[in-house]
């Protein structure tokens, strides 16, 4: 598309994005990122899932940007509901093994990474 709706077009799908990724730190990355704060291991597990996140969205060809990243966790997040996955109800326990909940960590600690809307 060309001229204004173009541009409303790319504000709406940042708009979007931004929230989408809000809402995952509302519902992942607090408590998260305070688990990784408290455990080496799971700081370790979340810095190979952000590795793998970049190797798979070619970050060291393209930048990455809060659309590519929100489409990446929505991904992540339907994939796993088709194959049966389920988000957890409460608190979420960080020592268990959940490589969805770890894999939407790393999406959280990258979103932290990148530059402040304008």
């Amino acid at each position: 598309m060309n001229g204004l709706f173009s541009g409303a077009a790319a504000r709406a799908a940042l708009k979007s994005a931004h929230a989408c990724l809000a809402e995952l730190m509302t519902t992942v990355g607090v408590s998260g990122l305070d688990a990784v704060a408290q455990s080496p291991g799971l700081l370790a597990a979340v810095d190979q899932h952000e590795a793998g996140i970049r190797d798979s969205l070619s970050t060291d060809v393209r930048p990455l940007t809060p659309v590519i990243l929100a489409a990446y966790a929505e991904g992540v997040r339907d994939a796993a509901f088709k194959h049966g996955w389920r988000p957890p109800v409460g608190d979420i326990d960080w020592a268990g093994d959940d490589w969805v909940l770890t894999r939407l960590l790393a999406v959280c600690t990258l979103s932290r990474t990148l530059p402040a809307s304008r």
